[in-house]
């Protein structure tokens, strides 16, 4: 048994699939399969059924999971742990939406930095996709996302709620307009979205992160939904402006991390977030 062969186990586990366990490890679907025969053949169980429709976990593979992911967390850290200075007593890492980045992790991460500065951060940005994928295989220590998945061993909490306002370039232009740029926020804000504009034509422009509508809107003109936190400054620098008796919109944010960790600076690292996510929760409040 190597560490290949577990990454693959954990990938095809966390994809339902070989073919796209193989697209996501850039190997060959032959490959994958040869990685698994071989795991199965060192455990002596069968791992997957495989099928039409995919390959899911058998009551052994169901088993194997859990120590999987504790294997190759263990190896993760051990490569870490060994090349950090001795002034480190651990390493973490951090994953999150982009836009949770913009204007907030940043801070957030600076003061976890003065409160545990023996340990080092590994910060990433993804999409909610790569996050979870980290999370389940191990290789992502805390992940902070809009639209979480629930999956044994992982525990989602509620951080705050992100406030959406419908912001533009021309507020003496009449709304809607070809102008608009939808921002895909997940499932949620598509329902009051839906729900506030049942009779909205599908934009002409769909863009997946914020930043990139921001981008768009701010060199051609136009509108989009963001969040009051990323847009305060565009609008006391009068390059955005709300859109006359346009609805707000919540969008909750979530932090994802493993349930039964035993280990102590991931705790105290948790709980330094969830204080910071207090304060912002707190903020919001008294801005309302």
């Amino acid at each position: 048994m190597d560490i290949d062969q577990i990454r693959t186990f954990l990938s095809v586990s966390a994809n339902g699939s070989f073919l796209e366990a193989a697209n996501r490890l850039y190997v060959t679907q032959s490959t994958v399969s040869t990685r698994i025969q071989r795991l199965e053949a060192y455990l002596g169980v069968t791992l997957f059924v495989r099928n039409r429709s995919g390959a899911t976990l058998t009551l052994p593979g169901r088993r194997f999971l859990r120590h999987a992911k504790s294997l190759l967390l263990t190896l993760d850290q051990a490569r870490h742990d060994i090349g950090l200075p001795s002034r480190y007593r651990a390493s973490i890492t951090i994953g999150a939406r982009i836009a949770l980045w913009e204007a907030l992790l940043p801070e957030w991460i600076g003061v976890i930095r003065q409160q545990v500065p023996d340990i080092s951060i590994r910060s990433d940005i993804g999409f909610e996709e790569d996050l979870m994928r980290g999370l389940i295989e191990g290789t992502m220590d805390i992940g902070m996302m809009y639209t979480p998945q629930h999956s044994p061993g992982l525990q989602v909490e509620h951080l705050f709620d992100e406030t959406l306002l419908l912001l533009t370039t021309h507020p003496e232009k009449p709304w809607p307009n070809d102008d608009y740029i939808y921002v895909d926020w997940g499932p949620g804000f598509y329902a009051q979205h839906s729900n506030s504009y049942p009779n909205v034509e599908r934009p002409a422009q769909v863009v997946n992160i914020g930043w990139l509508a921001i981008q768009l809107i701010l060199s051609n003109g136009g509108s989009c939904f963001l969040p009051i936190r990323i847009a305060e400054s565009l609008i006391k620098a009068q390059k955005l402006f709300p859109v006359p008796d346009s609805p707000q919109f919540k969008l909750p944010a979530y932090m994802v991390s493993p349930r039964d960790s035993d280990s102590v600076i991931l705790q105290q690292v948790l709980d330094n977030l969830r204080s910071l996510a207090a304060l912002e929760r707190y903020k919001n409040y008294l801005d309302r």
